[in-house]
């Protein structure tokens, strides 16, 4: 459719709470971690552990001196083995990572008396070899030290594969990423094992207080069986909670502004134009389009926690807050309808608390709230770019944009056995999301007021009070509640996992509509003997080619989601050292319209997944390992906005004689019959029967990983792996009722007694059903439609994504960590996903790729978020017990570029509307791609951190300088060739967005 302690007690050291990062295999999603390993096989052996809340469980070694404890909450536990209830050996301070195994190995040769105990540190393996997903998991104590932007988003870049998405696209004031070629739309967040992401769109989620995560994995492949919904990545957050001992601490982070260095100027392109072009504005090219001198910030974050036992080993509270703002400005376009500098704060308040309670050792009972407010605000002050010089308040303000998520999380865990696990996971969240200005004028908002008539207003554009084109309802908003059930059962060799993963989402008067009377107005200039849009004959300007058009745009409306889904897996330890992981996942997906009518309605979908771990030396030195699976993406709540929903979405284009006061032309000449709509959108009300064909298949993908890890020596690891994935289907909308009518008038129906409507949700490349209803109500007709019938041939979706990562690594020790990622990746296809990241469109599921045949003529090149290369590390090095210094590094190829313009070697726009949208320029061919790339980016971050003995090393001081190089280059441009046929737009190839500037940051915090 147009337009994410040592022995007895360690001595806790700035670098020695580093630990290393896993790139491992684990189960998706978790909240927790496994226990396994060896001990002498001998009658009475068993395995206990209890962690710092005093949380205790026992295991039987089995006859071939194995032993394996899971769904264990993760944090430090002590593991002892015993021998007719006698202490033989123990291993303290051992670290379970969530969703990750654990090996705790006791020697055959060990201990056998009493006389023999021996209590020693535990060391974590090199190489977990208990399970085949790829992903890597930071703890807070790498949080801690690790230069690090404060965001779920900043820690995912760490791994392997995960590049920064558009920033046409964000999650109110949060960015978004991409894993693995796919949309930023694919991914999917937890909260302490509770879905967390988006309720509406699904770009981007929530996340935890900085200080409040504990762990946080990010899995960019190979998910189990039980979860599903994501073709991208996956972020999952687990938050602190209480222990046997008190603890209190606060920490202040606060990067100044003057500390802070500007963006660069972006300036108008300046091309020799060929034969037969102009530029919109032959006035601007060379000229200055925007002013970012002093265009910076303030950061400043206060955070505070308290935590501990209100009754000891059975009751825990850990209670947080955070509270971070930015303030800072940002100069205007010279061409922004708003012109000068918006004055803007955005401040994000979070509030965590978690309750644990050991109801018995078997038994336990959490409860997690969370609250996450995003606001951005702002009001403007003049700016004069003729002299460069800055003015006092105007009056006007930028829109205030406010989400609200709040989430109650319980879970239940019964250990109901040695070998039966039951766990259940309950939660409810709720969103406002508002966007509202706090001076709303009457007056209509006005765009490319650089382009009105210099005839009538001179060099100075008429502008007015109306600073927001858009605004929501003022209670608009989702409510989400879901429900997980896991049953674990270990027999032998196999540990058997069965489950339900159900979703509900409710979406209330979502969309937006347009600000002051109903209606913009937009400016804009073309050739004067050139049609703004001939496809729906509407007459060339002539004069110079000035010309302005009524823009209204109105989409609110209320809609569900339903997902349900359950599993079954088998964790087969066929030898002692090659581990099968078989599953299978089945999905359903329901979309509900205002109305609660179902307009998509999937059947089951089976997903099966399989895994194998090989442990090839039985000492976790060498795992060589392989995934293969297939995974569903649900449609989101938005589709139903435009797609299920009334809208309203019109040009109507007029000449005018004048512009009066407020910037609103008069004496208009129309220039067609009325308002046009390029997908028939004239606020009609669709028939849910028709939007979908009844055969509609979800989004969903092919993955294969493999690949190996292994040890070099004592001090280094290394690994390999190789990922590719394939696009099977994909859903988009087909806005082309000519070609339904032609296939039922061939069919012999009356289509003159058919409601056909103008865009309906399909599977490109394949054969869906549709249903055209009767006008006079007597049912509906049935009929196919394929790629040949829309036109498109043989093409279908495509999206491949391979890529080959290779890493080494140097764990904790001799005072120094270090790791460092090289990514080999090609993502190639005509389909980026859900969204269109060249264009910034995020209707999801409704971009204006698969419209009509014209827009696919050479769609296929490499996708947005294709990097050629990414070399990744980070590390830190420990000076002595104060003293710590640490760094991230990211260096990448750049983004392709597309250049989008009027059909064929003729300049038209066949599909009417559609303007500067096909993939020709300079009237020839350009597939993505063909524009050339973006250039590479590095950005090298580096911190130290002092912690004084005399304090106990409790507080702890840091200095962080991110872009140390202060590296300023454009990461995206404009990719719109035209304004009009043979009119080159003034900011095609321009930059749109750059690397953030160099900055400090500054921070202080007590743990006490």
């Amino acid at each position: 459719m147009s337009s994410a302690k040592q022995t007895v007690r360690l001595k806790r050291t700035a670098l020695a709470v580093i630990l290393t990062s896993v790139i491992a295999a684990a189960s998706a999603q978790s909240t927790t971690g496994s226990l396994f390993g060896n001990a002498p096989a001998a009658a009475g052996a068993t395995i206990t552990v209890q962690n710092e809340s005093g949380l205790k469980r026992s295991a039987t070694v089995d006859a071939n001196g194995r032993y394996n404890l899971g769904s264990l909450p993760v944090g430090n536990y002590s593991v002892t083995l015993q021998r007719d209830g006698q202490v033989v050996d123990k291993r303290e301070n051992v670290l379970l990572r969530v969703g990750a195994g654990t090996e705790v190995s006791f020697g055959g040769g060990g201990a056998t008396t009493l006389d023999a105990v021996t209590v020693t540190a535990a060391s974590m393996p090199k190489i977990d070899v208990s399970n085949t997903v790829s992903k890597s998991v930071i703890t807070s104590e790498q949080l801690d030290v690790l230069p690090l932007g404060r965001s779920a988003e900043a820690i995912a870049l760490l791994a392997p594969g995960v590049v920064a998405g558009s920033g046409e696209f964000s999650n109110g004031s949060r960015s978004v990423l991409s894993f693995g070629g796919s949309s930023v739309t694919e991914n999917a967040y937890y909260l302490n094992g509770f879905n967390a992401s988006n309720p509406l769109n699904n770009i981007g989620g929530v996340s935890l207080p900085y200080g409040s995560i504990d762990q946080q994995e990010t899995y960019t492949g190979g998910y189990s069986a039980g979860y599903g919904r994501s073709t991208g990545g996956v972020i999952n957050q687990l938050g602190k909670r209480g222990t046997n001992e008190w603890h209190f601490g606060f920490q202040t982070t606060w990067a100044p502004d003057k500390l802070a260095a500007s963006p660069r100027d972006v300036w108008y392109p300046n091309q020799q134009l060929g034969p037969g072009y102009e530029y919109t504005d032959d006035k601007k090219p060379g000229t200055l389009y925007r002013y970012r001198d002093g265009d910076t910030s303030t950061r400043t974050t206060y955070s505070g926690y308290v935590s501990g036992p209100l009754i000891e080993d059975r009751l825990f509270v850990h209670l947080a807050a955070e509270s971070e703002k930015r303030e800072g400005v940002a100069t205007a376009s010279s061409a922004a309808t708003i012109k000068g500098h918006n004055n803007s704060t955005i401040s994000t308040p979070k509030f965590y608390g978690k309750v644990d309670w050991n109801i018995t050792d078997d038994h336990t009972l959490e409860y997690t709230r969370v609250q996450n407010t995003d606001r951005t605000s702002g009001y403007y002050t003049g700016f004069d770019y003729t002299n460069l010089q800055s003015g006092g308040r105007t009056g006007s303000y930028a829109d205030t944009l406010k989400i609200r998520d709040d989430f109650d999380i319980f879970k239940y865990t019964g250990y109901l056995t040695e070998d039966l696990t039951l766990s259940a996971v309950w939660g409810r969240g709720k969103q406002s999301n508002l966007q509202y200005n706090p001076r709303e004028s009457d007056n209509p908002y006005l765009s490319g007021v650089s382009l009105q008539d210099p005839s009538i207003v001179g060099t100075t554009p008429i502008r007015n009070d109306q600073g927001a084109r858009d605004r929501k309802a003022l209670d608009a908003g989702s409510k989400t509640r879901g429900l997980r059930v896991d049953l674990e059962y270990r027999i032998g060799d196999h540990q058997l996992t069965a489950g339900i993963d159900n979703m509900y989402y409710n979406a209330h008067n979502e969309g937006q509509t347009i600000t002051g009377p109903g209606y913009a107005w937009y400016y804009s200039r073309i050739a004067p003997d050139q049609s703004p849009s001939p496809g729906f004959n509407i007459a060339a300007p002539g004069g110079e080619g000035y010309f302005a058009y009524k823009y209204i745009f109105s989409t609110t409306t209320s809609m569900a989601v339903k997902q349900k889904a359950y599993y079954l897996e088998d964790n087969w330890q066929v030898t002692p050292n090659l581990l099968l992981t078989l599953g299978v996942r089945n999905d359903k997906f329901t979309n509900f319209n205002s109305a609660a009518v179902a307009y998509v309605e999937s059947d089951n979908q089976w997903a099966p997944r399989l895994g194998a771990s090989w442990d090839v030396f039985g000492d976790s030195s060498l795992k060589v390992f392989a995934n293969l699976g297939r995974y569903y993406l649900a449609l989101p709540n938005s589709v139903a906005i435009r797609g299920a929903s009334a809208s309203t979405y019109t040009r109507e284009y007029f000449t005018y004689t004048g512009i009066d006061a407020n910037g609103v032309p008069t004496g208009l000449i129309a220039l067609g019959d009325g308002p046009v709509s390029s997908n028939g959108e004239y606020g009609q009300t669709p028939d849910p029967a028709g939007i979908a064909p009844t055969d509609l298949k979800s989004q969903y993908q092919d993955e294969l990983i493999l690949g190996f890890e292994k040890s070099i020596g004592q001090s280094w690891n290394s690994g390999a792996k190789v990922t590719y994935r394939r696009l099977q289907s994909a859903i988009d909308d087909i806005c082309d009722s000519d070609l339904m009518a032609e296939k039922l008038t061939a069919m012999g129906a009356d289509v003159d007694n058919l409601e056909i409507p103008g865009c309906v949700i399909f599977n490109p490349g394949k054969t869906n059903t549709f249903r055209a209803k009767h006008l006079d109500g007597s049912g509906y007709t049935s009929f196919t439609m394929n790629g040949q019938d829309w036109g498109f041939g043989s093409q279908k979706a495509k999206r491949d994504y391979v890529a080959v990562d290779l890493f080494i690594e140097h764990p904790l020790s001799n005072k120094w960590y270090g790791r460092v990622d090289y990514t080999w990746s090609r993502n190639f296809g005509n389909t980026e996903g859900q969204v269109k990241s060249d264009i910034g469109q995020d209707d999801v599921s409704k971009t204006q790729d698969w419209d009509a045949a014209y827009l696919m003529e050479y769609a296929g090149g490499y996708m947005a978020n294709d990097r050629r290369h990414q070399i990744k590390g980070y590390g830190a090095y420990q000076f002595n017990d104060e003293w710590t210094a640490s760094a991230t590094v990211r260096i990448m190829s750049g983004m392709p570029k597309s250049c989008l313009g009027y059909y064929g070697d003729g300049h038209t726009d066949p599909l009417n509307g559609y303007g500067s949208s096909y993939h020709y320029c300079d009237g020839k061919p350009s597939r993505p791609g063909d524009a050339g790339r973006q250039p590479w980016t590095k950005k090298i971050d580096l911190g130290v951190m002092y912690r004084p003995a005399f304090a106990d090393h409790k507080l702890a001081f840091g200095l962080d300088v991110f872009n140390v190089l202060n590296e300023l280059k454009p990461v995206q441009t404009d990719a719109q060739f035209e304004s009009g046929p043979y009119t080159i737009s003034n900011t095609y190839g321009m930059g749109t967005y750059y690397t953030e500037p160099r900055y400090v940051r500054l921070s202080a915090s007590y743990d006490f």
